[in-house]
């Protein structure tokens, strides 16, 4: 039998990072964007393991990179938007994973204590939990098991789980970042100097 505890939670709790997308408005694929020496999908995989994720799992498609830490798959409707992405996430994960964190590739400045939050709302009993700052919310999300299956089928086109999370206030635990992490996130090649200059 299965105890309802840390050690527990955590090996239970899988890490998805989206970072299939072109970057569009950047002009190059996000993932490979390098970032105070070290590339955004590297970054986003040591947010999740540092977090108490594994395994970690990426979902990759503009770009094609070697990653280390993580499992990496491919979407090959990456082109269709985040939605493909995130259905494809979740069919890759193990089937072991109660719950899933889900970060976004293109988020530098969120912090490992917002993983850990996370996972901790879960271990209080939370079957969806999403960081806010400012008392918006904002990436990451948990989600559990239950819930994936729908979270999928209302995944189209360019959203990924904010359908579901509307669907769904009641589901709904918030949990506070502000203070170990900024959810600014990069677009724009303005958007990447500014954080880089900061």
């Amino acid at each position: 039998m299965t105890t309802r505890g840390e050690g527990a939670t955590r090996a239970v709790t899988a890490g998805l990072l989206l970072a299939a997308g072109s970057g569009s408005r950047l002009g190059t694929p996000k993932a490979l964007v390098e970032f105070r020496g070290e590339r955004l999908v590297d970054r986003g995989v040591r947010l999740l393991h540092d977090g108490g994720c594994h395994p970690v799992v990426v979902v990759l498609g503009a770009a094609v990179a070697q990653v280390r830490g993580a499992v990496a798959v491919r979407n090959p409707r990456w082109r269709s938007g985040m939605g493909s992405s995130l259905r494809t996430g979740l069919g890759a994960l193990p089937g072991d994973a109660r719950h899933v964190v889900i970060a976004l590739v293109d988020q530098p400045f969120i912090g490992p204590r917002a993983v850990e939050r996370l996972i901790g709302a879960a271990r209080d009993g939370a079957s969806v939990a999403v960081a806010t700052y400012g008392g918006a919310p904002r990436n990451p999300v948990l989600i559990a098991r239950e819930h994936f299956e729908e979270v999928a089928a209302l995944a189209t086109g360019d959203v990924g789980a904010r359908p579901f999370l509307r669907a769904h206030p009641e589901l709904v635990v918030t949990v506070p970042c502000d203070d170990v992490g900024d959810p600014a996130d990069i677009d724009t090649p303005a958007d990447l100097s500014a954080l880089r200059a900061r």
